[in-house]
């Protein structure tokens, strides 16, 4: 099998690839981390990977002018996603892909921290996120955005009605966070012990529901990243 590329832009440690590591792997795929906070994100080649991942992180879409990395990273999705390549967004990730196809990101109702399942749109049930049916997910995020033109809704929950869209078989954004492993999930109670305080959210409910459903989650993460990468389509049309 050719060895394959994954470029994952990363804006804090330890929201990583997490269960969807060893499935990228087992299928080929070279895993290269890309740390946007030490890394000229304006030099990276857009379609120089197989993949491009972009994980999730405590700043906006719209911080841009406290961080110019969101305009390098939304100018790489411009082009990425003009030539139609295989990108993956999770949470901010999702976000930024929803603002390079031209859609509004904006403060949601209120924070959505914690584990629920989703509603599966008929494109939900049909598409790779069908293997999350059920299944306690974890959502961690205060923004929202709308559903990007040409795209189709896959999921929702009662806060965040756009929880995950795709456009054909390349492209997916999951505003939530189904590759969190269980055995790492105190490194983000730690890291975002400030937002937890000022949101009023306990660590402890949150630590208790990680280990009830995190081991759960990680076999149907696995299994969505699975399903996704076997239809992915190498010679997308232009």
């Amino acid at each position: 099998m050719p060895q394959r590329s994954v470029q994952a832009l990363r804006h804090v440690g330890f929201e990583d690839l997490g269960s969807f590591d060893p499935v990228l792997r087992e299928a080929g795929y070279d895993i290269a981390y890309v740390d946007v906070a030490e890394s000229d994100i304006g030099r990276l080649d857009p379609l120089g990977a197989d993949l491009l991942v972009v994980l999730g992180g405590p700043i906006g879409v719209y911080d841009d002018a406290a961080y110019p990395v969101v305009t390098e990273e939304l100018q790489l999705l411009q082009a990425r996603l003009q030539a139609g390549r295989p990108t993956l967004g999770i949470c901010l990730g999702a976000q930024l892909m929803a603002a390079a196809l031209g859609a509004r990101v904006y403060p949601g109702p209120a924070k959505e921290i914690g584990w629920s399942p989703l509603d599966l749109t008929g494109a939900g049930e049909r598409h790779p996120l069908g293997a999350l049916r059920g299944i306690p997910v974890l959502h961690w995020h205060g923004d929202t955005f709308d559903l990007p033109d040409g795209c189709d809704r896959l999921a929702a929950t009662p806060l965040c009605r756009n929880q995950a869209f795709s456009r054909g078989p390349n492209v997916l954004g999951l505003q939530f966070h189904p590759e969190v492993l269980s055995a790492r999930f105190e490194h983000w109670l730690i890291g975002h012990a400030s937002e937890l305080a000022t949101a009023g959210i306990s660590p402890v409910a949150l630590r208790r529901d990680a280990e009830r459903y995190g081991k759960q989650l990680e076999k149907a993460g696995a299994g969505l990243i699975d399903r996704w990468l076997a239809g992915l389509d190498d010679q997308p049309e232009q």
